[in-house]
């Protein structure tokens, strides 16, 4: 019996560590170099709760100009163009010509795109 627990044991705690490893293994894994996904800024903002709030207004200090200017929520429409292209998102979004991102472009579309908004959303 004490060698069954064990064995049980073992395999609940392997199991757990390669899902741990794993979390970050999707589409996502992208943006983990530059992304916190909880509240922390790296490179880039924080993305839990990104979702339904201002563009711009986290405590990230270092957006481009236009992104600190922003008048447009994260919804899905203005996300799914960002993840698209953030490059020609920020001049339509912002409906300035020369507004800029230091983002690079995901260009995302389709299946990619669709399954990276299922993270993003799960981040709330």
């Amino acid at each position: 019996m004490n060698t069954m627990i064990k064995t049980a044991a073992a395999t609940i705690i392997t199991a757990s560590a390669f899902l741990s490893m794993n979390v970050s293994a999707g589409i996502e894994a992208k943006c983990k170099a530059c992304h916190d996904f909880g509240t922390a800024n790296k490179v880039g903002p924080g993305l839990k709760n990104l979702m339904g709030n201002k563009a711009g207004s986290t405590s990230f200090s270092k957006y481009s100009k236009s992104l600190k200017n922003a008048d447009w929520v994260w919804d899905d429409a203005n996300m799914r163009l960002w993840l698209g292209d953030g490059k020609k998102a920020i001049k339509e979004l912002t409906g300035d010509p020369k507004a800029k991102t230091t983002m690079p472009s995901m260009k995302l579309k389709g299946e990619k795109l669709d399954e990276m908004m299922d993270f993003m959303n799960g981040l709330q």
